[in-house]
C-alpha cells in the first residue's frame, strides 16, 4: 500500500510542531516515511516523552531503604520484608474515558493491572480516583455510568479486588473528565522483571492478543486538548478483554519461572513502538522488527497502523533463544499468541520491515532517552485573598447540605459496582478510609489510599500538593499502618499557558517537600496533560497514591464505634474555611486561600496515632468537611449517634490539617490524653458516641434520617 505524502496539515495532525519537525529531519537528513512520522509522533507525544515535565519530575524525592525499584519502570516496588515487595502504580485514561466512557476506563484498569504483572507481581488490589462536571451537565450521567461500569465490568472480570478511590464533581471537568486508575501486586523480591533489553541478537518476541486496529494514534490524542471535532476521536480509543487478560497475566508469569525472560514490557501507550524503543533504549540496544510475523486480526494492515495500535492485552518480550519451546509451550497452552517479531541488534537503530520494504530506518536513542524537552515558561499562582467573613450557621444544615452533595455523599452506588472481596483477602472496604489487604500467608497487610484536594491546588498549588501527601500520609496513618511509598497521577491542563505550567511546578514543589518529610518516595507516576475543552482547563488533579504497611494483625486500628465511646481530636483546631467544602457547597464560595501544611505536626501526630494504636478503637483523618464531616460518616458507619460539644462553624467545618478524629472508651481515652501529654501533641476531647441522635451543639437530627439522606444522595445525583 502507498503511503500518503507528508503535508503541513498531516505534520500537524500528529501533535508535531515545526521546530519537532525540523529536528527530525536533522537527525535522520531526510523527509520521513509516513511510518517514520507516525513513530517520531508517538514517541514524542507529552505522553511518552514527558517533555514537559521531566525537568520537574527529577526533583522529586524517589530513593529510601524501602525502595527496590523506583520511577522509570513499568511500576514502582518497595520491600515489605520477609523476602517480598510491593508493586504498584497508578496512571491515567482521561481522553479515552471522555469519548467512550465504558471501554476507556476498562482498558485503563487493564493497562494498570499489565504494568504490574510485567514486573513479575501478581495484583492483589485496586483502586481509581474520577473527577467528573456538575451532575446537571448533560454528559456527567453517561460518563459516570459508563466509566463506574468499565472499571467494574474489567476489575471484577479479571479477578482484582477494589478496595478505595474517590469520586468527586465540580464544573471544571464538565468537558474533560478524570480516570486515574491504581493498581498493586505481590512479588518476591528475588524474582522481579525488568523491561532493559540485554543481549545481542536475541530474539524479540510479541506475546498476548492479536493486533487490530483500535487505539491507532490514542497516544497523540491523550496529548492534545478536546474542541469540537471530538466524536471523530472516537476510533483512538482502545477495547478491552479483560479474560484475555487474565490468561495473559497467568501465562506471563509461568513464562517467567521458565527462566526464559530476558526483559519484557507491557504494549501500552503507542504500541508496540514504546514498548520496542523503550526495551531497546534502557539496554542500550537496537532493535529490528519484521511486521509481517506480527500476529493481526484485520487484514491488510499496513505498517503504520501495526506500529501505532494500542491493542490491549500485549505484550513484548526479550527471550533466551535455548528457551523459546518453553517458552511458546507455555502461551500456546494458554491459548494466546507467541510470535518472534525480531531480534536485538548492536547498532543504534530501529529498522522496521514490511512486506520486503524497509518502512522505518531510525536511530532508536533519538526516539526515547533524546526525546525533546522543554523548559516551558511559568507563572507562580497568585496569592489568594483574604477570605471575608462565614455567616455562622446551624451545624446540621450544614451537615445536611454536604451529605447530599454527590461529591461528599456515600460512594456505596459506585463501590457496590466493584467486587471488593475477590481473592479473600480484603479487610477494609471501600467507604471506610484506606482499603486494606492481608498479605497472604503472613501476619501483614498492605494499606492503600488515593488523595487529593483539587480546590486547595487551583488556590495554592504549593499547599496543595503538600496536602495531597500529607492526606494519604494520615489515611495511611489511621489504620496503624505505616506509609512507605507513593505514586503520583499529575493532571492538569495544556502547559504551553504559564499559568497552567505555573500550576505543575507548584504541585511539584509541594510534592516534593512532602514526600521527603513524610519518608514516602515518589516510586512511579504518570503525567496527565492538555485536559481542556475549547481553551476551558480542568482543576489542577495531582492525584496521589499511596501505599502503607502494617505489620501485624495487632497493629492495625480497625475497629467499629461503639455506644459510650469517647470521641477525640489530635492536632490543633484553629478553624480555616478558606476553600472548604462547607464554604464551597453552602454558600457556593471558591474563596481564600487552601489551609497550610505544617510537616512536622503532620509527622509528628501520625507517629503518635501510630505508636499508640492499643489505646485507639476507631480513628480517621479530619479533611473535607471537617470535624462535623468526620464524626458523622464514624457515626454512621457504626450506626451509633454522635454528640459534639462545639456548635461553632469554624470549629466543626474548618478543614486544618495533621488532624485526626480517634474513637475510644473512656478508660484509653484517659489513657491516650496521658501519652499526648507526655508526646506534646495536641489533643481534646470533642464528644462522646451514644444513642441514635446527630447532635451539635443544641441542634440535633435522627441518625436514621440522615444516613438515608447520605446513602441516597449520590445515585440520586447521578442516575
Amino acid at each position: 500500500m502507498q503511503e500518503p505524502a507528508l503535508t503541513d496539515d498531516l505534520i500537524t495532525a500528529h501533535g508535531l510542531s515545526p521546530d519537532e519537525y525540523a529536528s527530525i529531519l536533522d537527525i535522520i537528513g531526510r523527509e520521513p516515511t509516513f511510518t517514520e512520522l507516525g513513530i517520531f509522533s508517538a514517541m514524542w507525544n507529552e505522553h511518552c516523552s514527558y517533555k514537559s515535565s521531566k525537568k520537574w519530575l527529577r526533583t522529586l524525592p524517589t530513593d529510601g531503604p524501602q525502595v527496590i525499584c523506583g520511577p522509570g519502570e513499568n511500576a514502582g516496588i518497595v520491600d515489605i520484608g520477609d523476602g517480598q515487595a510491593v508493586v504498584f502504580k497508578m496512571e491515567s485514561h482521561n481522553h479515552p474515558s471522555y469519548i467512550e466512557p465504558y471501554q476507556g476506563a476498562a482498558t485503563g484498569v487493564g493497562g494498570i493491572l499489565r504494568d504490574v504483572f510485567t514486573m513479575g507481581a501478581r495484583p492483589v488490589a485496586a483502586m481509581n480516583a474520577l473527577s467528573f462536571g456538575e451532575p446537571s451537565h448533560p454528559k456527567t450521567k453517561s460518563l459516570v455510568s459508563g466509566v463506574v461500569a468499565g472499571v467494574g465490568g474489567y476489575g471484577n472480570c479479571f479477578g482484582v479486588p477494589t478496595v478505595g478511590g474517590e469520586v468527586r464533581f465540580d464544573p471544571a471537568y464538565n468537558g474533560n473528565c478524570l480516570v486515574n486508575a491504581f493498581a498493586a501486586g505481590l512479588v518476591d523480591a528475588d524474582k522481579i522483571f525488568y523491561s532493559a533489553a540485554s543481549g545481542v541478537g536475541m530474539p524479540v518476541v510479541y506475546l498476548g492478543a492479536k493486533t487490530g486496529r483500535d487505539g491507532v494514534g490514542g497516544a497523540t490524542m491523550a496529548s492534545a486538548e478536546f474542541d469540537d471535532t471530538i466524536e471523530e476521536k472516537r476510533p483512538t480509543v482502545q477495547v478491552g478483554d479483560p479474560f484475555t487478560e487474565k490468561r495473559l497475566m497467568e501465562a506471563t508469569l509461568e513464562l517467567m519461572e521458565t527462566g526464559a525472560v530476558i526483559s519484557i514490557q507491557d504494549m501500552g501507550a503507542a504500541g508496540l513502538t514504546c514498548s520496542a524503543v523503550e526495551m531497546g533504549d534502557k539496554g542500550g540496544l537496537g532493535i529490528k522488527l519484521k511486521l509481517d510475523d506480527v500476529p493481526q486480526r484485520e487484514e491488510n494492515m499496513t505498517a503504520y497502523e501495526m506500529m501505532l495500535s494500542e491493542s490491549q492485552e500485549r505484550m513484548l518480550m526479550v527471550l533466551k533463544p535455548e528457551l523459546e519451546d518453553a517458552a511458546r509451550a507455555v502461551f500456546e497452552k494458554w491459548d494466546l499468541d507467541f510470535a518472534i517479531v525480531g531480534k536485538t541488534i548492536a547498532e543504534d537503530r530501529f529498522l522496521i520491515e514490511h512486506q520486503g520494504r524497509v518502512m522505518a530506518d531510525l536511530p532508536l536513542s533519538k526516539l526515547s532517552s533524546t526525546a525533546p524537552e522543554y523548559d516551558r515558561p511559568w507563572e507562580p499562582t497568585p496569592q489568594a485573598d483574604d477570605l471575608t467573613d462565614v455567616p455562622q450557621i446551624d451545624p446540621i444544615d450544614g451537615l445536611r447540605a454536604l451529605i447530599s452533595d454527590p461529591s461528599y455523599a456515600s460512594k456505596e452506588w459506585v463501590y457496590e459496582q466493584y467486587d471488593t472481596q475477590v481473592m479473600a483477602d480484603t479487610v477494609r472496604t471501600p467507604g471506610l478510609g484506606a482499603g486494606i489487604i492481608r498479605v497472604h500467608g503472613t501476619d501483614k497487610s498492605l494499606a492503600f489510599t488515593s488523595d487529593v484536594t483539587p480546590r486547595y491546588v487551583v488556590a495554592n498549588p504549593v499547599e496543595g500538593g503538600k496536602q495531597a501527601v500529607a492526606e494519604a500520609y494520615r489515611n495511611l496513618t489511621a489504620t496503624g499502618a505505616t506509609p512507605l511509598a507513593t505514586t503520583d497521577n499529575l493532571n492538569f491542563g495544556n502547559p504551553e499557558k504559564p499559568s497552567i505550567m505555573g500550576q505543575f511546578v507548584g504541585a511539584i514543589q509541594g510534592i516534593g517537600e512532602a514526600v521527603a518529610a513524610l519518608d514516602m518516595p515518589i516510586v512511579s507516576g504518570n503525567v496527565s496533560l492538555y485536559n481542556e475543552t475549547d481553551g476551558a482547563a480542568i482543576l489542577p488533579t495531582p492525584t496521589i497514591g499511596a501505599v502503607g504497611l502494617i505489620s501485624s494483625a495487632d497493629d492495625m486500628i480497625g475497629g467499629v464505634v461503639r455506644d459510650g465511646h469517647a470521641a477525640l481530636v489530635v492536632g490543633d483546631t484553629i478553624g480555616h474555611l478558606g476553600r472548604s467544602a462547607l464554604l464551597s457547597v453552602v454558600f457556593n464560595r471558591d474563596e481564600g486561600d487552601a489551609p497550610a501544611v505544617d510537616l512536622d505536626a503532620e509527622k509528628r501526630n501520625g507517629d503518635f496515632i501510630r505508636a499508640n494504636a492499643q489505646w485507639i478503637t476507631a480513628c480517621t483523618d479530619l479533611s473535607d468537611g471537617g470535624l462535623a464531616l468526620a464524626a458523622f460518616e464514624m457515626a454512621e458507619a457504626a450506626g451509633v449517634g454522635i454528640i459534639l460539644d462545639a456548635d461553632d462553624t469554624p470549629t466543626l467545618f474548618g478543614e486544618d490539617q495533621a488532624r485526626y478524629l480517634v474513637a475510644c472508651s473512656l478508660d484509653k481515652a484517659e489513657e491516650l490524653m496521658i501519652a499526648a501529654a507526655q508526646a506534646g501533641v495536641p489533643i481534646t476531647s470533642v464528644g462522646r458516641f451514644t444513642g441514635d441522635m446527630v447532635k451539635m451543639g443544641t441542634t440535633s437530627a435522627p441518625l436514621a434520617e440522615l444516613s438515608d439522606l447520605y446513602r441516597s444522595s449520590f445515585a440520586a445525583a447521578v442516575v
